[in-house]
Parts: C-alpha cells; structure tokens; sequence
C-alpha cells in the first residue's frame, strides 16, 4: 500500500503545474432488467400444467424463468408487444401514401389488400393495427409501458410439489427479474370469462373451485354456483396477497370488495378490504338450496391488466384465531385454532430454535380429506403468562413484572385489560396483535394510582412490517411513577370478542434490530462485483456499528465494506462472486452481530433477510421480505477495470471541505487519465474524478463539499469504473460518438468524513 501522505507530497507540485482531466460524460443507460408486473391466471393445481401470461417491461430477451421450490418446472413459450402508437402512425400513414399514390395511378378505388402490398404493409401488421385501434378507442383502457409486454409461459407443477406461494423469477444472459408470488393449490382451477358483469359466469365444477380473474377499469366480474342448505361456505378472495402494492396506483394495491347475492339478487354477506384482512374473506353458513352470485371489483372501480386476483369457494377450513399467539423459545406450549370447517381445533407443539434466532415460525395442522390449515406463531425469549379476568379496573388489576409476555383477548365490546407494575424505571410496552392477525386495533394508556394518564399510544409504525399500510398496534415508551404504574388495553373502536387476541410485551428498554438485504435476486457475470444494500432496522434506539458477514458461503462469494456505521439505517456493500460459475441459482445467506451496548461482552446476531424494496402509490416504499437471497453467476468474466485504486488503511479519511488523492496502479501500458472514468452513488456531497501528474503517474481525487457532508459521516465509497474514447472525426463520420467499455464495480471501500 501506498502512504498517502507521502503521494500527496509528489502531487503538490504535479497538481500545481498539470492540467487535470476529470471525466464530464454522463453514465450512458445500460441495460435494463425485466420487471414483472403480474401473472394471470396468478397459480395452478397440483400435477397439472398451466399456460400463464406474464405481463412486464423488457421481457423480448428473456431466456430463462425460474420457481423457487421443488416440482415445478417453466417452459417459456413466447413474446409479445403490442403496437405502439408511433408504429401505428408510421403504418397509417404509409396505406394513406399507397392509397393517394394508387389513386394518381388511376385506381380509384383499390382493395384494402392493394393498399397495404403498395404500402408494403403484412397481414400480421394490419391484425396489430386493429388491435391498437380496439385498445385506443377503449376509454377505460390507459397505457402502461410497464404493464404493455406479454411474455407467455407454461408452468407445470408436480403432484409432490408444496403447496403455497413460490417466487418466480425471469432471467435474461445479464439480470434477473423482480419475484413475483404463484399460488400452487391443491383445488381445481378455472379461469373467468368475460364478460361475466351483468350476466354471471356459473361453475359447473363441483367445489371446492379456485377462479382466476382480472378487473379492468370500471369492471365486475360475477360468478354464479349452487349451495345447499347447512353448507359452511368460506369464500376468499387474493389480491393484495397476489400483488401486494402497484407502485402507480393510488391507494397503492387493487382494494377488492366483494359480495354474495341469492338468486333474488338480495345480498346476503359482504366483505371489503377495509376491515383488518387485506383481502376479503367471507364466511357464510346456506341457509337454503338455491343459486348464489359472488361479485368482485374494485372499490374505486380502478382496473387494469394487474389487478389480478383468485377467489376459492368451498367447505375448505380456514383459521381465523391463534391462541396463543406464540410461545418461549425451547418449549412446549398448546395452540387452539378458531375458524371454519377445522377438524382439528388443539395440537401441541415444540419451539425448538436453530443456530440463528428465528422471530417467526410456520406450523401446519391436518385437517380432514387430506387438506391442512398453515399458519405462523411467534417464538419469544422472555417469561409468558396469560391474562387473568376479571381485570378490567384498577380495582382488579393484574400484577406482572417487567420482561413478561402477557397473551390475552379482548373478550367483548367495551372490555379493557388492566396491569399493574410495580416499581419505578423506564418500561416499553408494546402490543402485538394486527400484525399477526388478530382485528385488535390496540390502544394503551399509563396511568399513576390516582387515575391521571401518564403516557398513551394508539398507532405505531413498525418497519419491519413491510406488507403492513395500517400498524393498528401500539407501542408505549415512558417512565413507570415511582409508586408503580397501570397499563390499560383496549380497542379503539370498544370492539371486542374472541378472535381479538394479543400479545403484550412488557420490559425494560433493550436494544436490537433486524436486517435486509436488497435487492433479493442477483445476475453476475464470473468474477465481477454487485452492489447490494443492507437495511438496519433498530429497536430501542439502537446505536452500535453492525458487522455483517455471509454464512458458510460456497467458495468464491466474498463481501467487502462490512460494517453498517451504529448512526446510519442502510448502506451500500458489494459482493463478489466467483470467477468460476456453480451450477444453477445459489441461496446465499447473510448475518449481522453487534454488541449490545457500548462496551459490552454480549454479542446479537440476526439473520439478514433477503427483501424486496417495493414502491406503492408513487411515494411509499416498503421492505418486503422475500424466501431466498437468489443469486446466478453465468458465463465468462466480464472486463475489469485496468488498474487498482490503493489506500494505506481499511477507511479512507475524507476531508471535509477538502480534496484527498488516492494512488492509482495501472495493470499495464495504454492508461490514459483523459479516457477512464469513475462514478460515485453516494455519498452526495463527494465527487470523484481521474488524473494525473503528466509523468506517468495517476489517483484518483475525492472532492468533499462541506455544505453537504457532515464530519463523523461514514460507509462505503462503491466505485463504477468505465473508459471512454472518442474516435478521430472522419468525413464519413465527421461527428463520431463516444465510445464507452464498462469495467464494472470495485469492491467497496469503508470511509469516514472528518474535520476540515
């Protein structure tokens, strides 16, 4: 390594004298990603074979698609665009000349057929021409690049293969797709067939049935099925649980609203997504023989292409209470299960933990005729007890100690918990219920022995939520009276029952997070290095560096700029894959551990879970988690830049105000300061350029502006490095475009602002 003070010493004067060549050309647009923007029909049954539409943007070169989980196979089929209206103008316009033309020629009335072979218009061409002529005079209909390409699968699923959401991704020879969720189900499918608004669509299938549709703008589809009397119908629609947000709708996801009607027309059970479900879900005992309509929209009447949705009729069991809602990690505990058509109510189970803390675990229950219910369970490390009635005044209240999970109901409308805790001392109390489930919109107050309220919380956002647009439960920070203190719970509305079920988590404060890493899927060519980002979500005002390292990963995968700064939410890494390509999609994992506190022995560790960072009604975005860290390594290695960067420590000091220069080893002849060029993400405020002495030796210089960098500022310096070169004017081409060799990133660099 290079002594940058000493570089400095030689640059002086060279720097003094020499003209400096920073790069100005901006980032050319390199290529694009496929994005996936929905799947219809969105699922398929188990041992079948389903032809599937996947509608998106830079889908042409798509070679591959990928479903994570076993038994499940995607064939791609084929590729299309529709016209659009500049192609539709230059194709009208050209049958217009061809017409005018034949007319000069004395053909004054030509066939449409003479027409387009003067225009040298196909017949593949005029059909895509109708078609943009139908979609163009559709008032409902708006125009979304993002939605526009059509990309048509088949997706066949084995008889073993697990039911529930997979991820599906697309590849292309350099990126990968976005995941998008596919439902495997075990019940037959059907898709809707329009238009089915005023007349219903009727199942001749017998139920269980799943029906696939999409609502268009202004549209309802209605289905019609018959039911007899004593039938415990459960009627659920997916939406948001296929979609979860639309990044250019507003609200942010499709709002589905759904109803069911007897052959009167008279409604007889509603359902909206207003209520505490994302989606609608209707439960319904037939109270006699008859023909039964079910009836979705949206509840703006918004529609498009990816307002796509499944809806399941039958007696199939369904959870709609947990109890409790989780237990102590390393323990036994029994669950009761409320709901519809379960034949199994009661089951004990064991939480037994792996090597990493896992908040959340699924179970699943048999129930009858083969089917099984699955639902998740919160695994906790402190003490448990559950609430003991009558509490409902200071009167009757009962007495916890702190570090205490209470699980409790609110058992009726009007009922509140009351709790006393004894002693003095900062106290969190935090409820847990909406997020798991639970219809409980919380709200806790403190209140001394006199009555008078001490602190209070209804709402409280929790990032870590990421499919949450409603955090329903609270969260209270305050210091307990020194007499003690009592906590009242209760719901906003006064609702109540047996399904408002909650955990109360009662301790001192104590600080930890969790982590993210984005984006969830990775294309690399051998031996280059991505950029990623990892999140830091922290409890408790979390303020310790992170140190974040991949998990036995498979030889090759390296991570540089490990450390999240205690200050900072996120930052930029870089990971390098192997020069060697492994066979098929790699599931990488990552951790991150940190001291509990300053000066501490006791170490956290959290899993880094893969997530998506998805936005919704153009503003809002939302860390998704997804099921794998998915990364591909394909073909030979791309170009690396030609040199090195040195630094003579493990952080670069950026001086705020001020300029530092970094030595730049070239890995042989032909470097020319004036051809390669460096980009710099972030941090804003810190720009960096190439140059040189004018003898042969170069660095690179970091110019830091002090009215945009705070001093104590770090992270990681991510460079993207490119040459370009413009050719010599020639009088074919006296004005030649620049031409640009892209080398990549380097590793990341850890970094600190300081003094000026």
């Amino acid at each position: 390594m290079f002594d940058n003070r000493a570089n400095r010493r030689w640059f002086a004067f060279a720097l003094a004298t020499a003209v400096l060549v920073p790069w100005t050309a901006a980032a050319q647009r390199r290529g694009q990603d496929p994005h996936l923007a929905y799947a219809y029909p969105a699922g398929c049954q188990l041992g079948s074979s389903c032809t599937m539409v996947l509608g998106g943007q830079h889908l042409e070169n798509v070679t591959e698609a990928y479903v994570w989980g076993r038994g499940m196979e995607v064939e791609v089929l084929g590729w299309y665009r529709p016209m659009t209206r500049g192609m539709y103008i230059q194709l009208r316009n050209a049958l217009r000349d061809a017409r005018e033309k034949l007319a000069s020629q004395g053909k004054t009335s030509p066939t449409p057929e003479e027409v387009a072979t003067a225009a040298g218009v196909t017949e593949e061409q005029l059909r895509e021409m109708e078609i943009y002529r139908q979609r163009d005079q559709d008032p409902k209909r708006q125009p979304n690049d993002q939605l526009a390409e059509e990309l048509t699968v088949r997706l066949t699923v084995a008889d073993n293969a697990t039911p529930g959401k997979h991820e599906l991704r697309l590849r292309t020879e350099t990126a990968m797709s976005n995941p998008l969720w596919l439902h495997v189900g075990t019940w037959e499918e059907v898709a809707e067939v329009e238009p089915n608004d005023t007349v219903p669509q009727e199942f001749v299938n017998a139920l269980p049935i799943v029906v696939n549709g999409q609502i268009m703008p202004g549209d309802r589809d209605s289905f019609t099925f018959s039911a007899r009397q004593g039938d415990r119908l459960v009627i659920s629609a997916a939406a948001r649980d296929v979609i979860p947000y639309l990044a250019d709708a507003v609200p942010g996801w499709f709002q589905a609203t759904m109803r069911l009607m007897d052959s009167s027309g008279r409604e007889v059970a509603h359902a909206d997504s207003f209520h505490f479900r994302q989606d609608p879900l209707i439960y319904f005992e037939v109270p006699r023989d008859d023909q039964y309509t079910v009836e979705i929209h949206d509840t703006l009447y918004r529609g498009r292409e990816d307002f796509v949705y499944r809806i399941t009729v039958g007696e199939i069991p369904i959870v709609t209470s947990i109890f409790p809602l989780g237990a102590p990690r390393n323990s036994q505990a029994t669950i009761e299960l409320e709901g519809w058509n379960l034949t199994q109510t009661s089951f004990d189970i064991k939480t037994t933990t792996s090597r990493l803390y896992q908040p959340m675990r699924w179970f699943r229950v048999p129930q009858h005729d083969g089917m099984e219910v699955r639902f998740p369970l919160q695994i906790d490390r402190l003490r448990e007890v559950f609430d003991e009635e009558p509490n409902d005044t200071i009167e009757t209240a009962q007495r916890l100690a702190f570090r205490t999970i209470v699980n409790g109901r609110i058992d009726r409308p009007g009922d509140r918990d009351v709790f006393f805790i004894p002693g003095g001392g900062r106290l969190i109390a935090e409820v847990r219920a909406r997020r798991h489930g639970s219809p409980l919109d919380s709200m806790l107050r403190l209140t001394d022995a006199r009555g008078r309220e001490v602190a209070y919380n209804d709402d409280h956002e929790d990032k870590t939520q990421g499919l949450s647009t409603h955090h329903a439960d609270s969260h209270l920070d305050a210091r307990l009276p020194s007499t003690g203190g009592y906590l009242h719970l209760s719901d906003t509305q006064e609702n109540g029952g047996r399904e408002f079920v909650y955990r109360l988590y009662l301790r001192a404060p104590e600080q930890d997070f969790q982590l993210r890493v984005t984006p969830s899927s990775i294309i690399a060519r051998a031996g280059t290095v991505v950029p990623i980002t990892v999140y830091a979500l922290r409890e408790d005002n979390f303020n310790q560096d992170i140190e974040v390292a991949l998990m036995e990963p498979p030889p090759g995968f390296t991570l540089s700029g490990e450390i999240l700064p205690g200050d900072e939410e996120r930052v930029q890494m870089t990971l390098t894959v192997p020069a060697d390509p492994p066979d098929g999609p790699i599931a990488l994992e990552m951790a991150g551990r940190a001291r509990r506190g300053k000066g501490s022995s006791a170490w956290i560790t959290r899993p880094a879970i893969p997530a998506e960072n998805m936005m919704q009604a153009f503003i809002w975005h939302h860390l998704v988690p997804v099921e794998a860290w998915t990364v591909v390594v394909s073909g030979s290695a791309g170009a690396k830049p030609p040199y090195e960067i040195l630094r003579n420590g493990p952080q670069i000091l950026l001086r705020r105000g001020g300029e530092i220069l970094l030595p730049i080893k070239p890995s042989g002849s032909g470097f020319f300061a004036t051809e390669n060029h460096l980009e710099l993400a972030e941090p804003e405020g810190v720009e960096a350029e190439v140059v040189t002495d004018g003898m042969g030796r170069y660095a690179v210089k970091l110019t830091t502006d002090a009215d945009e960098v705070e001093a104590g500022l770090r992270g990681n310096l991510v460079f993207h490095a490119y040459r370009e070169v413009t050719p010599k004017p020639t009088e074919a081409n006296p004005n030649p475009r620049p031409r640009r060799t892209d080398y990549g990133y380097f590793p990341a660099m850890p970094f600190e602002v300081v003094g000026r």
